[in-house]
């Protein structure tokens, strides 16, 4: 992992507020993501906060 995934981790980690990003996340429903760590994800390259 390069210094931006580890960067772009960190930003998410600080933007989400509850531990799993999953809780946070517009993707967070069984039809929009289809990640097999939903819903208790910590890392994951499709999470989008809720607006």
């Amino acid at each position: 992992m390069g210094w931006k995934d580890r960067l772009r981790q960190w930003w998410l980690r600080v933007r989400c507020p509850s531990e799993f990003l999953c809780d946070n996340c517009r993707y967070d429903h069984p039809s929009a993501c289809k990640w097999p760590q939903r819903p208790n994800a910590i890392k994951c390259p499709d999470y989008r906060p809720k607006a």
